[in-house]
């Protein structure tokens, strides 16, 4: 009738979860690995895409670049939890990853700067048609001294941008 609650016992020295043993670890380390080199695919395709101005081709290309991103975050957290073990079990793998790691880190840049640069480059033509707009809807009037009116703000005429392409 009374029962008593079971008292959980700590796993003896030495034991490790079921997930952390060495052939999980290199299957994770494996999956990451995999995952990495999809990502670089399709952050290669989109780099290639907006440097040609195939910007729409780029954007079909996110849903499978989140997901992928998704999963990579996902071995990486994984992976991290289990990074003693992979260095004690298989220093090799280990490093191999890094390597790995790091041309990803690299093309990652790349295609960051080529994002930056086509958002620099959009923006800045943004700017110079509103310029014109302005120039073009502000009248040529003078002040008394013979110097240029400022327009007020009513003579200001914002721009309207579409983000859909």
């Amino acid at each position: 009738m009374n029962q008593r609650p079971q008292q959980h016992r700590p796993a003896a020295a030495g034991a490790r979860p079921a997930t952390s043993t060495p052939p999980d670890v290199a299957r994770l380390a494996n999956e990451l690995t995999e995952v990495m080199s999809a990502l670089l695919t399709v952050v290669e395709q989109e780099t290639e895409f907006v440097r040609t101005g195939k910007i729409r081709e780029g954007m079909r290309l996110e849903a499978q670049k989140s997901e992928l991103s998704r999963r990579y975050m996902l071995a990486v957290e994984h992976l991290k939890s289990m990074q003693k073990m992979l260095s004690q079990t298989e220093p090799e793998l280990l490093a191999t990853l890094r390597r790995h790691h790091e041309t990803f880190r690299a093309m990652l840049q790349v295609n960051l700067t080529v994002l930056a640069t086509a958002h620099a480059v959009s923006e800045g033509i943004v700017r110079g048609v509103n310029a014109e707009v302005q120039r073009r809807n502000i009248p040529n009037t003078y002040t008394a001294n013979g110097q240029r009116a400022t327009p007020g703000p009513r003579n200001m005429t914002p721009i309207a941008v579409s983000r859909t392409l």
